[in-house]
């Protein structure tokens, strides 16, 4: 079951994790107190921590899929060069480094995640297929539910559902 600490800031993939579905919840401020009770709770209830574990790592293989990483990246930077002052030129004497030559020099799993990892053709849909932006309702109860989740912990009243 994964523990998650509470973040002081998101990345793009942790934003629609679900406690209790995903990670437990862990409070910043009370840390070891919180880590105690959810080994201790996890211990004594095998099967439901089990399947938090499951929901994390299910999540992790379907939503952290290197095409969602670049897919990102792409926005990300898009986004940055349009706040750009400067034209960029590229230096004088410099070299151009691609993966393949990167990856050729290495072994075993850093070689296999890195040629994972690699782009070798464009991408069949366009660029920053990204999912419709919620609604303000959608939102806020997505957000509600969380918060519930998660007061549910900090106050040790987990439902039975789990």
């Amino acid at each position: 079951m994964t523990m998650f600490i509470e973040p002081k800031y998101y990345d793009f993939f942790t934003r629609s994790l679900i406690p209790l579905q995903h990670y437990w919840p862990i409070s910043a401020k009370n840390m070891c107190e919180e880590i105690k009770f959810a080994v201790d709770w996890g211990n004594a209830h095998l099967d439901k921590a089990q399947k938090i574990g499951e929901g994390g790592t299910n999540y992790i293989i379907d939503n952290l899929k290197m095409k969602f990483v670049y897919d990102y990246m792409f926005h990300l930077l898009n986004s940055y060069v349009k706040l750009l002052r400067f034209k960029p030129k590229i230096p004088e004497g410099a070299v151009e480094v691609c993966s393949e030559s990167m990856a050729c020099s290495l072994r075993g799993a850093r070689k296999h995640f890195m040629v994972e990892g690699m782009v070798i053709s464009p991408s069949d849909t366009p660029p920053c297929t990204m999912p419709s932006p919620y609604t303000t309702q959608t939102f806020h109860q997505f957000l509600q539910e969380k918060e519930n989740l998660i007061g549910q912990v900090k106050t040790r009243a987990m439902n039975k559902e789990l």
